[in-house]
């Protein structure tokens, strides 16, 4: 996925200023797609070039007003486009997963804290995650594709966030000091 694709889908969902757009990020594309503002805004300006986006017309011309920005025909297809394209799944690069190796080499002092640190910030993703799904996704609501075709995203992170919290919690019970592993001293 690229930046430019993640603001075509939201401005296609609701034409938006540049801070709309970067707030709307911060509360939910931002979950599965980070950008920083100054890249969302770098970004506007590339797809208002290349003909994908427009500043709509203010309403009554003032200083300083913000632009809201509307996908034009060309941004559409563009997107249609990539949504066709096949991509193969992206290797897993995560921090965490390289320095556990590395302390397999050098040790691994401090590494408990660590693992409790991000277990508690995927518990509490987790909270958020399940708390959006009760909020925007009761079984009554999930009617149209686009609605199953959000929820499904939105499970994408559910899942992981189970994943990562059942996984964290097993690696802190496998690395416990008192634990002895059949055929080691």
């Amino acid at each position: 996925m690229s930046l430019p694709h993640a603001i075509l889908t939201a401005l296609l969902e609701k034409p938006s200023s540049g801070l709309e757009l970067t707030r709307r990020f911060d509360r939910s594309i931002g979950y599965f797609w980070s950008a920083t503002h100054q890249q969302i805004y770098r970004e506007l300006g590339k797809l208002e070039q290349a003909g994908h986006i427009r500043a709509l017309p203010p309403a009554q011309p003032t200083r300083g007003q913000k632009k809201e920005y509307e996908v034009l025909p060309a941004g559409r297809e563009e997107l249609a486009a990539w949504t066709a394209r096949p991509e193969d799944p992206k290797t897993v690069r995560d921090p965490l997963l390289l320095r556990l190796r590395a302390a397999a080499v050098v040790g691994g002092a401090g590494l408990e804290e660590e693992l409790v640190r991000h277990r508690e910030l995927h518990r509490a993703q987790l909270a958020a995650y399940e708390e959006i799904e009760a909020r925007d996704f009761p079984p009554e609501r999930r009617i149209t594709q686009e609605d199953r075709l959000r929820h499904v995203v939105l499970r994408a992170g559910i899942e992981l966030e189970t994943f990562w919290t059942k996984w964290l919690t097993d690696t802190l019970t496998e690395l416990a000091p008192d634990r002895r592993r059949p055929g080691r001293p």
